[in-house]
């Protein structure tokens, strides 16, 4: 059974995603601050986490930036914030995904699994790729960039391995999407973005001159090995 974390000052919010959660065979622990947010994630280490951007004492994106000093446990946001740049900063710091206020508990519940899914990937056989001074092994899901280890989150690590599975052929937004985890939403393809741009600061010397993560203006990214 996996176990979620909910964090939202809103206790309407808590108990009516605890009570779905519940039904749908999920341990859920949860929060009405950030900072009890941060102490149950490191006391009961979930699966996954599910969070408000504006909470008090700790805001969503103050948790983001303390735990991911310490964990890449996957991270849904819940905001209810309209503003495009706030739900970018939320990625930029290091969440999976975001879902804005009021949605469908289908539609949670769909993005819970696809997280998950990245998350928790088991590899049929070993898959080890090495292009350039990237090494990328799917097996202990690890990469290192000359021969140092990189962080990744499941996102992250995943969007990695599709663009270097296939050096030189160009992916659109929704192609990676679709790789990633299964279907599109409404509004998401733009959390790509976020992802490459949080990619190339963990891979490329120069993340602002890409060597290895190419944009292709009008149509979407390819990972090259020239």
């Amino acid at each position: 059974m996996k176990t979620i974390l909910v964090a939202d000052d809103k206790a309407n919010i808590r108990n009516l995603v605890r009570e779905y959660l519940e039904a749908e065979n999920f341990r859920v622990i949860i929060a009405a601050n950030g900072r009890e947010a941060l102490y149950a994630a490191r006391a009961e280490k979930p699966d996954l986490i599910l969070l408000d951007i504006m909470m008090p004492e700790m805001s969503g994106y103050d948790f983001i930036k303390a735990y991911r000093k310490e964990s890449e446990t996957p991270i849904i946001l819940l905001t209810a914030k309209l503003d495009e740049t706030d739900k970018v900063l939320g990625l930029e710091l290091g969440a999976d995904d975001y879902v804005t206020k009021p949605f469908g508990m289908k539609e949670l519940t769909a993005r819970i699994h696809a997280v998950l899914r990245r998350a928790l990937r088991t590899p049929l056989e070993s898959d080890t790729l090495k292009i350039g001074s990237i090494s990328l092994d799917k097996d202990s899901r690890t990469v290192t960039v000359d021969d140092e280890p990189a962080s990744l989150t499941p996102s992250e690590f995943d969007l990695l391995y599709v663009l270097m599975s296939t050096p030189g052929k160009v992916f659109s937004r929704s192609d990676l999407l679709l790789k990633l985890q299964g279907t599109t939403f409404e509004g998401v393809e733009r959390t790509i973005d976020v992802h490459i741009r949080n990619l190339r600061t963990k891979i490329e010397q120069d993340p602002s001159d890409p060597q290895f993560i190419i944009t292709v203006f009008g149509v979407g990214y390819k990972f090259t090995s020239d």
